[in-house]
């Protein structure tokens, strides 16, 4: 089959689709009135190394007084079916009128006519298809398009000078990136690089969008300092990163570059060999690696490699055209060039495939010395295929047995719920019989189940009745008082559910490591009924100061043995309150913070509230007996409507010169808030610039439930932080910034700065100010010493102690006057037995034991001293 220079090529499945226009044999016979456009579909042998035709179609057309030509084609969506198939943009030329029409070709080589339009002028200009199939164009610096859909042509409403790109974009459909002169706006606007640009180099880009008809910022593409030059581009990649477009892509200059540009900004440039480039393409190779082709108007075609940097990899000269499609069947791209050669004129004939790696094939070139056998190739194939089977056979194998593991590791963490739930709730939860597991397991051994039955034991099985000893320990909440909890409540702050308990005071005296659990009370068959959750302390009396003290914080490095013994009841005993505002009401509420979004799958929420706490009991200052307790405290029903509704919202109200919040609302914000305590020493005037600060510039108001802690107002990312100014004298003070983060935290000390005097000095403080840190420290030493005295002294103490003495005698000695004794034989006599009594006494006196438990609870109690003086001193270092 000879060539011509109107023939026009395409890959399509790895295949080449040869397009020719030819006359009919019989032309004479019909009056040369008929044209045929054939195409050949070409495959690539690998056994004899050259293209053979696989098939062939041919379409016929009336071409009475007309010229016909093919002006393009390439593979586009047939929106009908979705399928991407070959498409031919044709023309038929009459003496006054130019029409137009595009041919679909589908598998079975048959062309459908898929549109057709008339124009009075012909197109010449940026011609490209796109999906539909559709038919754009550049006439007269105007855009015009036309769809097989709509079968009218639509003009957009924009002035061009250039296409240099049409294709999809992620979220916008078929997108149109051109170069127009540039449009600037009267008012600044917030683009300002590109305004500049354009206003320098007088042209800039744009993106038109076909389905919506809207305009793209073009600075997403490229600069528009580069709209001079640019003559083509290729969209790499595109997607929508929170509402904003990013674009990955190529471009082709005037000045014989090519510069690849991220985000609108340039990444890389490389120096092309030849000059007037004028398309270029990707090619994804079997190393993974990116290729860029770049053909010339000259007929040369080149290779830029992207990796490090971009780079020119090969060139050729004399190239007809460049396909990229997989031609030899290796699940990879390679690049097919088609030579020009005069010599030889057939379809084909002069051809070389590469990925510029492994693949390459070449015509001219005998392949026979290393090509291997058929036979070979045929066992080789089908012992690879065996060894695939088997590994797949094993994987598959893994991957089920993982399976039935981890469907036992959920059904242990359900019934875990299940018994959890039980106990909250108290129910006796019944657990399976270890006898009914085995005989299930067994049954399903036999019956050679995938997947066996599977049942869960207790740990202790062995026990007889399992579920009456279980039962003794269930009723925890009997022991407790049934007034414990006055109020339960919740609140929604940012991201953040907080669920509150206010405890009485005289339960919470006996009580240490308090936290609560929120725990699903519904079916939870495919997730974990327990919420995490951080839990913290709120004591609301005159130690109100000491707000939003975690339950968890970290403690000093050990420099002595510490027990198992929390000491911060006996601490409270000892340490004197500061007076506050703030009347005393006898009680605490623990909070426990977990996060929202989570519980919004749910439609509606029911929580039950479960009390951690270990509960002590004291007789003479001594610990008699402590044990975990776990008490309910009531439920709480979340539902989306409610929250949506504000229900559970903190309102923080302006009030004339007060805050309206309530107390709840005001524990809701310091539990999720961060504090930070700050003491401000001014050695040149009084620090009444920090209540002007507070009340003027942050627009602060104090709470009318508690008018120590004023609530901040000022609109930006300040808004909803609470401060505390305490002065000890008019030249000292503590502020207390109870802030969401470290950035607000930056921005009112940033303002605080710059209204106070240079020659204040601003410190933080990690926990408090530093005169009631070291008051706290001498009473916490104070009660070391008296601990450590107690302990030694043991003969004061003897009776209280229950120390064990040696025998003692039985006789006392008459207390006579020593010379009246020594007149006598008999009172020496008595004398020397009540001398030898003293020395005994004095030698069991310093061999003095006790018993393991009396040593251990002195123990304890000087470690509990210990602990709180260290952990005073970690907070002033």
């Amino acid at each position: 089959m000879l060539l011509s220079e109107q023939d026009q090529f395409l890959s399509y499945n790895g295949e080449v689709l040869v397009f020719q226009l030819s006359k009919p044999k019989h032309a004479e016979e019909v009056d040369d009135k008929t044209m045929n456009l054939c195409v050949r579909r070409m495959v690539f042998n690998r056994d004899t190394k050259v293209f053979v035709q696989k098939s062939s179609g041919i379409f016929s057309m009336h071409a009475s007084h007309s010229k016909i030509e093919m002006i393009c084609c390439s593979c586009t969506t047939d929106s009908r079916t979705g399928i991407i198939l070959p498409c031919i943009f044709m023309k038929k030329k009459k003496q006054n009128s130019v029409k137009y029409f595009l041919l679909l070709l589908h598998g079975s080589n048959q062309f459908e006519p898929s549109l057709y339009f008339k124009l009075d002028y012909e197109l010449k200009e940026d011609i490209r298809l796109f999906a539909g199939p559709s038919v754009l164009w550049r006439h007269a610096n105007k855009l015009f398009y036309i769809s097989s859909n709509t079968c009218v042509v639509q003009s957009a409403p924009v002035q061009l000078s250039s296409v240099v790109w049409t294709g999809e974009i992620v979220g916008e459909g078929t997108v149109v990136l051109g170069i127009r002169t540039a449009c600037l706006p009267e008012v600044e606007d917030t683009d300002g690089f590109s305004m500049s640009d354009r206003a320098i180099w007088g042209t800039e880009f744009f993106g038109y969008t076909i389905q919506t008809q809207k305009m793209l910022t073009g600075t997403c593409f490229m600069p528009h300092a580069y709209s001079r030059v640019v003559s083509s581009v290729y969209i790499c990649k595109s997607e929508r990163l929170k509402k904003e477009l990013r674009i990955s892509l190529v471009a082709i200059t005037h000045k014989n570059q090519l510069i690849w540009f991220q985000n609108g900004v340039p990444k890389g440039v490389c120096e092309l060999p030849y000059e007037k480039p004028c398309s270029v393409k990707p090619a994804v190779t079997s190393s993974s690696d990116l290729l860029f082709v770049v053909s010339f108007a000259s007929g040369n075609s080149c290779v830029v490699q992207r990796r490090d940097s971009l780079q020119v990899t090969s060139k050729w000269q004399k190239v007809n055209c460049v396909l990229v499609d997989d031609f030899v069947g290796s699940g990879s791209e390679q690049l097919l060039l088609l030579f020009k050669d005069d010599s030889n004129t057939d379809v084909l004939s002069t051809f070389k495939i590469t990925d510029l790696g492994e693949v390459n094939y070449a015509s001219g070139i005998n392949y026979n010395h290393d090509a291997p056998a058929a036979e070979g190739l045929q066992e080789n194939g089908l012992l690879t295929v065996r060894a695939l089977e088997t590994r797949l056979q094993a994987g598959w194998t893994s991957v089920r047995e993982l399976q039935q593991h981890l469907g036992l590791q959920k059904r242990v963490i359900l019934e875990s719920c299940r018994a959890l739930i039980d106990l909250v709730e108290e129910r006796t939860h019944i657990l399976p019989n270890a006898k009914e597991v085995k005989c299930r397991r067994w049954a399903g051994s036999l019956l050679n189940s995938a997947k066996p039955f599977e049942g869960l034991v207790s740990l202790w099985d062995d026990v007889e009745n399992p579920p009456h000893s279980l039962s003794k320990l269930t009723p925890l909440a009997s022991k407790v008082p049934e007034h414990f909890a006055e109020e339960l409540w919740q609140r929604v702050v940012g991201e953040s559910l907080v669920v509150g308990v206010k405890l009485t005071e005289s339960f919470y005296l006996s009580l240490r490591d308090v936290s609560l659990s929120l725990v699903m009370d519904q079916d939870c068959s495919s997730i974990s009924p327990i919420i995490k959750c951080q839990s913290e302390i709120i004591k609301l009396n005159k130690a109100f100061s000491a707000l939003a003290v975690s339950s968890n914080q970290i403690e000093p490095p050990p420099k002595k043995m510490k027990l198992d013994l929390d000491s911060k009841n006996d601490l409270k005993k000892v340490l004197p309150e500061r007076s506050s505002r703030i009347h005393p009401d006898g009680a605490k509420t623990v909070i426990a913070v977990t996060s929202f979004s989570p519980l919004l799958a749910f439609r509606r929420v029911c929580c039950v509230v479960l009390l951690h706490a270990r509960k002590q009991t004291y007789q003479n200052d001594s610990l008699q007996q402590s044990k975990k307790i776990s008490v309910p405290c009531g439920k709480i029903f979340l539902s989306l409507e409610d929250f949506s509704n504000g229900r559970y919202s903190v309102k923080m109200l302006r009030d004339h010169s007060y805050c309206t919040g309530s107390m709840e609302d005001i524990l809701a914000v310091l539990a999720v808030s961060v504090r930070f305590s700050f003491q401000i020493v001014s050695s040149d005037c009084t620090l009444t610039l920090v209540n002007s600060w507070l009340l003027g510039e942050m627009e602060c108001t104090p709470f009318k439930e508690c008018q120590d802690y004023i609530f901040c107002h000022k609109a930006g990312n300040v808004y909803g932080t609470i401060f505390s100014w305490t002065l000890k004298n008019p030249f000292e003070g503590v502020l207390t910034i109870f802030c969401r983060n470290l950035t607000v935290l930056f921005q009112c000390l940033h303002s605080l700065t710059r209204g106070l005097p240079p020659s204040c000095r601003v410190t933080l403080l990690r926990s408090g100010s530093k005169g009631v840190l070291t008051e706290q420290l001498a009473l916490a030493l104070e009660k070391e010493m008296l601990t450590l005295r107690n302990s030694l002294f043991l003969k004061e103490t003897k009776a209280e102690n229950s120390l064990t003495w040696g025998n003692e005698s039985g006789k006392k000695i008459n207390n006579a006057p020593l010379a009246s004794l020594l007149d006598t034989e008999e009172g020496i006599q008595q004398f020397r037995k009540k001398l030898q009594n003293e020395r005994e006494e004095s030698v069991r006196s310093m061999n003095q034991t006790m018993n393991g438990a009396l040593y251990h609870k002195i123990a304890l109690k000087i470690a509990e001293a210990q602990l709180s003086s260290d952990m005073i001193v970690s907070k002033l270092s």
